[in-house]
């Protein structure tokens, strides 16, 4: 199988190759693939004529969102379309990653199925939303898997390091580290979400899909549990999110549900806990 991934220098992308290792596999940097050059990502798609195109490229900096809006939607919503043409030119599967962060506006305090309405609080929210329903009514064969909190051992490499890795930098640094303790998520492996995410291929599976490891927890509580596994005796404290204002409003609670997942026999993923001590022993090397 002839699998094409853009985002190619990305943690989730390092993974999803690790992973299709057994498949014939091209993943291509921005450079290589800039999906918002539609030309050039016309000529590299039509040249390579993958049997899937997974989609890890995105306008993830949450925060310059909010002042650069026509970028977000350029990247996180039209690209996506002109992608989901591509491969619906090519009779290609179509993997597209969203976010949690088309929540938090609800009053729901449950995990939320992939029936629940959307209610972004943020630009970045709003353009992956707008991106979701593109591809899906672009093309038929169009997987929208949303997500949420992810880390991998190849770091995310537009936010300077993802949140593990950061807290451990910032912990030995001897830095005092305040982190909210009133937003609901559920941290999710890349490793994890990477595997559950080639089952969806050889399912040939459509649709929008909530992939996440099992459980939930606060920021805090993440960050409490990172330090606990490694030993490191960090100068931690919780926060609330009024006392860490952001230009992007976050979501309070967006813990997903995977209706669809169990519906498709495939919702079998570790508690987030389990995720990160595996993680952790993987990356011990790297810290």
């Amino acid at each position: 199988m002839r699998i094409l991934i853009t985002g190619g220098n990305g943690q989730l992308a390092y993974d999803l190759q690790r992973v299709l290792a057994d498949d014939d596999v091209r993943a291509l940097s921005r450079q290589e693939l800039d999906i918002c050059n539609y030309a050039q990502a016309t000529a590299v798609v039509r040249s390579l004529g993958p049997d899937v195109l997974i989609n890890t490229a995105a306008f993830h900096r949450v925060d310059d969102c909010e002042t650069q809006q026509e970028p977000a939607f350029a990247t996180n919503a039209l690209a996506v379309r002109h992608l989901a043409q591509l491969c619906g030119e090519l009779n290609a599967q179509l993997v597209h990653f969203s976010t949690d962060y088309v929540f938090g506006g609800q009053k729901k305090r449950a995990p939320l199925g992939e029936d629940d309405l959307p209610a972004p609080l943020s630009v970045y929210g709003t353009s992956k939303l707008a991106g979701e329903y593109l591809a899906q009514l672009t093309w038929k064969r169009a997987v929208v898997v949303r997500t949420c909190g992810l880390y991998g051992i190849a770091g995310a490499s537009g936010k300077g390091g993802n949140f593990v890795q950061t807290m451990l930098r910032k912990a030995r640094e001897g830095a005092a580290l305040r982190v909210v303790d009133d937003q609901v998520c559920t941290p999710t492996s890349t490793k994890d979400l990477a595997q559950a995410v080639a089952r969806l291929i050889r399912q040939d599976a459509a649709g929008l899909i909530h992939i996440t490891n099992a459980g939930s927890c606060t920021w805090y509580e993440f960050a409490k549990a990172i330090f606990a596994a490694t030993g490191i005796d960090a100068a931690l404290s919780p926060a609330t999110s009024q006392e860490y204002i952001t230009p992007a409003i976050r979501p309070p609670y967006s813990v997903l549900a995977r209706e669809r997942l169990a519906e498709l026999g495939q919702d079998d993923l570790r508690p987030w806990q389990e995720a990160l001590s595996d993680y952790l022993e993987e990356a011990s090397s790297a810290y």
